[in-house]
């Protein structure tokens, strides 16, 4: 019913929404309609909003459609922001492709105007839908759980505050209160697996198999995917440490949980070591676990996995940072800062990079570390030219010290996060 969206608005934010907001919005009937219910509920709450649209460029009409956008937010009161996406190869599933990069370029407007939180105008159909494509790609329990009403992707806050609403209560109440919205004809484009899911929908529906009843599953399986984090959660407390940015993993323990959670740990220190948003795909995960199994070690999203005395090490792979040279002030890697016992220490001719098999021979206490020879070659070093100045986990400190960025408790924030 159109009178319970304020209600569900107010819930997502409240009782501690930002100062700023992002609003995501397209022209269509669901982002308009949020646009709205935004635009009402940040003059109560005095919040600013802030209005963003991404022309993909794949349709002549996109520049017009984000301009009628834009008049429109004048209208109301709310600054709008078009951003621009031309990158597309031509090549992969364009869809796929868009969405990333949608998501990826508002996440960049954010963070230049100071934004955390972005409001998106998900509905129950779009939930449907993407279960109903998930099942397809035989997803697990978290891909079944759907989208969640609020998860982090590229450091911002994705709130859907709609997500229990059907896309036509949103239209009834445009219709109530004289708002347009734009029809895109690409949602009627069979060649797009939502607009497949969409149609068949429209099939299953005469056996119970609707909108309504896939959201409502995956409600239920996100209720049993938070179980799973949080049984996740406690293991690692039990079976994980950090060293030299690695996740190690004590054998033992790990065995004794159940395989599901034995999955979950390994993903997740996957994902914390390579900084990568997406965990690796089941099916290669599996493969991994079954080299483990024989005494083989594997790689995963540019990270290696491999027992060392009775204990599964987690690092990064040598090639994956190999090329990568950095200024010493800057981040390396995504994760490592170089911090000099003197400011005065950052040079213009000192580069940081991948220790390598080079560099390790130069350091003649790396044993005393207690540290595996192969976990070193990947670990941040300063070199001037083709001289190592400092390698601080190789036992080469050199009055530099290396430090990671996010420490060991993200990696346990992130057993808890979607």
């Amino acid at each position: 019913m159109p009178g319970r969206l304020p209600k569900y608005v107010s819930e997502a934010f409240l009782p501690h929404p930002p100062q700023i907001m992002g609003v995501a919005v397209s022209g269509g009937s669901d982002s308009m309609a949020l646009l709205h219910l935004l635009s009402e509920f940040c003059k109560v709450q005095n919040i600013e909003l802030r209005a963003v649209t991404v022309n993909h460029g794949l349709r002549k009409e996109a520049a017009d459609e984000a301009a009628t956008v834009e008049r429109h937010c004048n209208q109301i009161g709310v600054q709008h922001d078009t951003l621009v996406w031309q990158d597309w190869s031509g090549k992969g599933n364009l869809q796929q492709a868009a969405r990333d990069a949608r998501y990826s370029k508002m996440a960049d407007w954010a963070r230049e105007n100071e934004i955390t939180t972005i409001a998106v105008g998900h509905t129950v159909d779009d939930q449907a839908e993407t279960v109903l494509m998930r099942i397809a790609r035989r997803a697990g329990v978290d891909g079944l759980s759907g989208m969640q009403h609020r998860s982090v992707r590229d450091g911002i806050v994705w709130v859907r505050p709609l997500l229990r609403t059907r896309r036509k209560t949103l239209q009834a109440y445009l219709e109530a209160h004289d708002i347009e919205w734009i029809d895109d004809p690409s949602n009627e484009d069979e060649r797009f697996d939502r607009i497949k899911a969409r149609k068949a929908l429209e099939v299953l529906s005469d056996l119970g198999i609707d909108a309504d009843a896939l959201s409502e599953v995956a409600e239920h399986l996100s209720e049993a995917r938070r179980a799973l984090e949080w049984q996740a959660f406690l293991a690692a407390k039990q079976c994980t440490s950090i060293n030299s940015g690695a996740v190690v993993l004590d054998e033992t323990i790990l065995r004794l949980q159940p395989d599901e959670i034995q999955r979950r740990l390994i993903v997740k220190a996957v994902s914390w070591v390579s900084g990568s948003d997406h965990g690796p795909r089941r099916n290669a995960v599996a493969t991994v676990r079954a080299a483990l199994s024989k005494g083989q070690a594997g790689t995963l999203d540019g990270c290696h996995i491999r027992r060392i005395a009775a204990r599964l090490w987690v690092f990064r792979e040598y090639e994956a940072v190999r090329h990568m040279v950095t200024h010493t002030d800057a981040l390396w890697d995504g994760r490592w800062r170089l911090i000099p016992s003197a400011p005065a220490a950052h040079g213009p001719d000192l580069r940081v990079r991948a220790l390598g098999q080079d560099g390790l021979e130069q350091c003649p206490d790396w044993r005393a570390t207690g540290r595996p020879h192969v976990v070193l070659l990947s670990t941040p070093s300063i070199w001037s030219g083709d001289t190592l100045i400092s390698a601080p986990l190789a036992g080469f400190g050199q009055n530099w010290q290396a430090e990671l960025e996010d420490g060991p408790d993200t990696l346990f924030a992130a057993l808890l996060s979607h």
